[in-house]
């Protein structure tokens, strides 16, 4: 079994906590981070299984395994 690391994202939005995963733009939810990493993780197994079996997953590999993988948080003004 290989393994693979994901960059997720968790905000709170309307009492819900979003997770999600930016290299394969996979979502889920819960009602506390926790939750919401725990049925994200299960999203993203799921969503691998899938890929896998419909033969994409290598269309997704070089974000999934890439060994360099920077995050950083910008501020915009919107007009």
């Amino acid at each position: 079994m290989k393994r693979y690391q994901f960059t997720t994202l968790i905000w709170e939005e309307e009492g819900v906590y979003v997770s999600k995963c930016v290299e394969i733009e996979v979502a889920s939810c819960g009602d506390t981070p926790k939750e919401a990493l725990d049925n994200l993780r299960e999203a993203i197994d799921l969503w691998l299984k899938n890929a896998k079996f419909l033969g994409i997953l290598t269309d997704a590999l070089p974000s999934i395994t890439s060994s360099e993988k920077f995050t950083s948080v910008i501020e915009v003004e919107a007009a």
